[in-house]
């Protein structure tokens, strides 16, 4: 066989590899949104529900770092990561819920860790940077297959053979 020939054949064992791992993948499509979503869904919910038990607290430490209208903006917080982060665990108006977090991570940042960030080692070694990016990431792909924005937000469309096709909404 020809060194071409090889050449060729490589490819096309390359191609058709590209192609069963593509199909494979796109079988667990559903598996990056859903595990990011209980990733920060169940953390912002225990420390939402942590910090509203302790609302004193949470305002002497936004105190301490200058934040205007201390008290008001620890219930605020407080609140948002409870229920935001129960919004986005399951899925539900989860864009939308993640937007404010965003908002709440970039005040993180720009506040309590801004002394710690000296670049962007600093910035991407920070666990609030991780927070904000997959907030990021589920406002703008959407919460994925599992969740409940796409239970009930999904238009369903029936085929002639009687199969139903959703179009996803998120």
């Amino acid at each position: 066989m020809a060194s071409w020939q090889k050449g060729i054949s490589l490819l096309s064992f390359m191609e058709r590899a590209r192609e069963r791992v593509f199909h494979i993948a796109t079988q667990f499509d559903w598996l990056g949104p859903l595990l990011a979503r209980i990733t920060v869904g169940v953390l912002f919910i225990g420390t939402g529900w942590g910090k509203v038990h302790n609302l004193a607290k949470v305002a002497a430490f936004f105190s301490e770092l200058h934040i205007p209208a201390p008290a008001l903006q620890a219930t605020f917080i407080s609140y948002l990561e409870l229920i935001g982060g129960a919004l986005v665990l399951v899925g539900l108006c989860a864009r939308l819920a993640s937007l404010p977090l965003i908002g709440s991570m970039t005040v993180a940042l720009l506040t309590a860790k801004a002394t710690d960030i000296h670049g962007l080692p600093d910035l991407f070694g920070l666990v609030e940077w991780t927070y904000l990016v997959l907030f990021a990431w589920i406002a703008l792909a959407g919460p994925g297959r599992v969740s409940l924005d796409y239970l009930l937000f999904t238009r369903r469309q029936v085929r002639p053979n009687g199969a139903v096709n959703r179009r996803n909404a998120d």
